[in-house]
C-alpha cells in the first residue's frame, strides 16, 4: 500500500495519546468508585457485565480512528478492476516469413486460429478491428461488434513480401483515431537500399514516412487511454516502413497500449523460394521495447498451444486489469463500520455510547 499524501501519516501519532487518555480515565473511575458507600453505585461506576466487554467498544473505536487517519493520507494499492476497452485492434503480420512451419501447421495459420478463438470470447460490447501488414499495412476489417465479420476478415489474409511493423502500428492508431494525420505511403522508395542489416531490422526512421500533423497532440501518460488497445502479432523482423519503436512512441503519447506477441522459435527456419533462401528468426527485443514504451506486455509463443494460451491471457488482461488505484473511500467505509459497531455494542451492553 502506498499513500498519495504520506505526510499526513504523522497524524497517527494521536493514537498513543488516545490510548494513554483511556487508561488514565479507567484508573480515575476506579479511584472515584471507592468513595461511594453503596455497592450498587460502585458497580455502576465500574461498569456492568464481564470485564473484557468494557474494552471492546473503545478498541473498535480506536481501530476506526486509525482507519480515519489513514484515509486522510489517501491510501492507494494495486487492485484488479474491470477494464473499459471498447475497441480492440488485432494487427497481424502477413509477410512471407509467416509461412514458416516451425509452428505447425504454419505461423500464419496458428495465428489465425488463436485470433478466431480470441474474438469468439470477447464480450458483446467490445468492437474488434483487424489490420494486416507486410510491406505495407491495411485495415482489413473496421472495428465492429459482429464477430462473424471479424472471423471472415481473418480468413482473407494473403501473404506478401517484406515486413513493416511500424506501419501496422500506425494504421491501427489511425483506426482508433480517424482524425490522426499520418502519411501512410510506403517509406521505402523504389531503388532505396538499407545501409546495413541493422538498418533493415529497425526499418526507416519515422520522420521519413510521416508528415507532421497540422495540430500537435499533447502527450498523455502511456497506457492511460482505456477505450482501445492494440494487439500486435509478428515474427518481429521489420525490414521496411517506419521505425517500429517511433511508431510505438506515438501510441504511447496517445495513451494506447500495444500488446505484442512474438511467434516463432529461437532457431527459426530457412525458407527457400525462386532461387533464394533466408532464415526467418523471431526478433523479440524490438517487440519487448514496443510493449515497454506503451506500458503494455510482451508475450512469446513458441508453439500453437502457447499461442492459444497467450490469447487467453490477453483476454483476461483486457477484461480485468491490475493497476494502482486510490482506496480512500474503502478505508473510510471500514472506519465508519467500525465506529458504528463500537457504538451499537456500547449501547447494547452498557446503555451508553462509549
Amino acid at each position: 500500500m502506498t499513500f498519495l499524501w504520506p505526510r499526513m501519516l504523522a497524524l497517527l501519532g494521536i493514537l498513543p495519546l488516545v490510548v494513554f487518555a483511556y487508561v488514565w480515565f479507567l484508573r480515575r473511575r476506579k479511584k472515584n468508585a471507592v468513595r461511594y458507600a453503596s455497592l450498587s453505585i460502585i458497580r455502576e461506576a465500574i461498569g456492568n457485565g464481564p470485564g473484557w466487554r468494557r474494552h471492546v467498544p473503545p478498541a473498535l473505536f480506536l481501530l476506526a480512528l486509525s482507519a480515519m487517519l489513514l484515509a486522510v493520507a489517501r491510501p492507494a494499492a494495486v487492485v484488479t478492476l474491470p477494464s473499459q476497452y471498447e475497441t480492440i485492434i488485432l494487427a497481424i503480420d502477413v509477410s512471407g516469413s509467416m509461412r514458416a512451419t516451425d509452428i505447425a501447421p504454419s505461423r500464419l495459420e496458428a495465428a489465425q486460429a488463436a485470433a478466431r478463438n480470441f474474438v469468439a470470447k470477447q464480450p458483446s460490447n467490445a468492437k474488434v478491428g483487424v489490420v494486416s501488414f507486410a510491406g505495407t499495412a491495411s485495415l482489413v476489417q473496421p472495428p465492429t461488434l459482429d464477430k462473424d465479420e471479424v472471423i471472415a476478415a481473418l480468413e482473407r489474409f494473403q501473404l506478401q513480401p517484406a515486413t513493416a511493423v511500424g506501419s501496422g502500428i500506425l494504421v491501427s492508431l489511425k483506426t482508433i483515431f480517424p482524425d490522426m494525420e499520418i502519411d501512410l505511403r510506403s517509406s521505402n522508395p523504389r531503388g532505396r537500399t538499407h545501409s546495413s542489416a541493422a538498418d533493415a531490422a529497425r526499418g526507416t526512421p519515422l520522420e521519413q514516412a510521416q508528415k507532421p500533423a497540422a495540430a500537435e497532440t499533447k502527450p498523455v501518460p502511456p497506457g492511460s487511454y482505456t477505450s482501445a488497445a492494440i494487439i500486435l502479432l509478428t515474427d518481429g523482423q521489420a525490414t521496411t516502413g517506419p521505425d517500429p519503436l517511433e511508431a510505438a512512441k506515438m501510441a504511447a503519447d496517445r495513451g494506447v497500449r500495444v500488446y505484442t506477441v512474438g511467434i516463432g522459435t529461437a532457431n527459426g527456419e530457412i525458407l527457400a523460394a525462386e532461387g533464394w533462401s533466408m532464415r526467418v528468426r523471431l526478433d523479440e527485443e524490438s517487440l519487448k521495447q514496443i510493449a515497454k514504451v506503451t506500458n503494455a506486455e510482451y508475450f512469446y509463443a513458441g508453439s500453437a498451444v502457447d499461442l492459444t494460451r497467450v490469447y487467453e491471457t490477453l483476454n483476461s488482461r483486457l477484461v480485468l486489469e491490475r493497476k494502482p488505484t486510490e482506496i480512500t473511500a474503502l478505508v473510510s467505509a471500514i472506519a465508519a463500520v467500525l465506529a458504528l459497531l463500537s457504538a451499537l455494542l456500547s449501547m447494547a451492553w452498557f446503555n451508553r455510547v462509549l
